[in-house]
């Protein structure tokens, strides 16, 4: 079940998906108001002229094609304006927008719909109740399709603008990232290290971790009386040769195929996912400044936008935690963590590198810096100060007037700190 919801949301990604839905609820829907005929309802409902209806439903027909190829047009545009202007990375971000989604899948439902009740119409298929009921139906739909169309225009408008994208792939980060604060070790033990008498389990596949499928490393270590130490986390690039996770057999067992079952629970595939991946998250989004710091774009508000957005995912660690959310679910899988090093090197080393000459991107990324230093975790404060030593050590290379340097000096964290 777990290995199936995983791809069942990867497939609710595709653009297809919540289209192919509602084209089967239109569909359904046209049909089952034949159904009403069935009731003592004629009597109570009023006569719906035929000719009507069928105008109402031609008149639906004609302008959703329209309108649903207007809207995939709009979204590919800007799909391509988010790839281009912002980071390949944030294109799997914006192509599942609910909002664009929902739109084109109502306009294409909207569509089949009014086709199917049009051709059972013009076949008697009706009665006086059925053809009742699809008149309400119809009116709904429409009314439906005018709404839907109205706060589609306002999202298209600002769908793959640099704001919005930035926004989006913040929401994404956030969430990932909220989930790893609360279950570092994805709710099973922190690794504790080598341990005599493990046994190495190598990957069966090139790519990159996706998904660690916990249940099933649970359930495949109390099978067989192990303890499975896993040595990759998502995001985690492997080969053939890679050791993807030892185990500790307590008992002589056929470990062939125990390493087949604990490759299967690994998830492997070509590309990263932003799901249980937050590092992903801070590189897109780092990407994004980076690209807004070339000579060619040259846009540092953009990067000082992007430095706010990495202060307010590092003040995450600032909630506390409660007792519940650092219970331990999987007891015989061990799971190492994030270092916070790769954490601040992701948000801020590509930023403090192409940003290193520009005093306005770097007096931000010391004030976030002094901001993340009070967060109440020891860790963090610690590799804030450092990040904030070796930001002001490119700048001192970079930055040639004077002043400017001597003004960045005087916002250090690590200056004013005396570290």
């Amino acid at each position: 079940m777990e290995k199936i919801l995983f791809y069942f949301n990867r497939i609710r990604e595709q653009l297809w998906f919540r289209p192919f839905i509602l084209c089967l609820l239109s569909v359904g829907g046209a049909l089952i108001a034949h159904q009403a005929d069935r009731f003592e309802i004629a009597k109570h409902v009023p006569e719906i002229d035929a000719e009507s209806l069928g105008s109402l439903l031609d008149t639906i027909s004609a302008s959703m094609l329209v309108i649903a190829i207007f809207a995939v047009a709009s979204m590919l545009s800007a799909f391509a304006s988010a790839s281009t202007t912002a980071t390949p990375r944030s294109f799997k971000i914006v192509v599942t927008d609910d909002v664009s989604q929902n739109a084109l899948s109502i306009f294409i439902g909207a569509f089949i719909f009014s086709i199917v009740a049009t051709i059972a119409l013009d076949h008697g298929y009706y009665e006086k109740a059925g053809k009742f009921i699809l008149f309400l139906l119809t009116l709904i739909l429409f009314s439906t399709v005018i709404l839907t169309f109205l706060k589609w225009v306002n999202r298209i408008s600002r769908l793959g603008r640099m704001d919005h994208t930035i926004s989006q792939i913040e929401a994404v980060v956030s969430k990932s990232l909220s989930s790893y604060i609360k279950h570092p070790h994805h709710k099973g033990q922190p690794a504790k290290g080598e341990k005599p008498g493990e046994i190495a389990v190598l990957a069966t596949a090139v790519g990159y971790v996706q998904y660690l499928q916990m249940e099933s490393l649970q359930t495949l270590a109390e099978e067989n009386g192990l303890t499975i130490r896993v040595t990759c986390l998502p995001g985690k690039f492997v080969h053939k040769n890679y050791t993807v996770a030892y185990i500790s057999p307590n008992n002589n067992v056929d470990l062939a195929p125990i390493m087949e079952k604990l490759n299967e629970a690994i998830t492997i595939g070509n590309t990263r996912l932003f799901d249980d991946d937050p590092r992903f998250g801070l590189i897109a989004l780092s990407e994004i400044a980076s690209r807004a710091l070339s000579p060619g774009v040259n846009d540092p508000g953009t990067a000082i936008q992007i430095i706010g957005s990495h202060e307010r995912l590092f003040f995450l660690w600032n909630q506390k935690q409660s007792p519940a959310e650092g219970k331990v679910e999987f007891d015989r899988i061990e799971v190492p963590d994030i270092v916070m090093e790769d954490f601040f090197d992701d948000a801020f080393r590509p930023i403090a590198r192409d940003g290193a000459d520009n005093v306005e991107v770097m007096l931000r990324m010391q004030k976030a810096f002094a901001a993340l230093a009070t967060i109440d975790k020891p860790e963090l404060k610690e590799w804030a100060i450092k990040n904030s030593k070796l930001a002001f050590q490119r700048a001192e290379q970079a930055i040639t007037f004077k002043p400017d340097l001597e003004l960045l000096e005087r916002n250090c964290l690590f200056k004013n700190l005396g570290r």
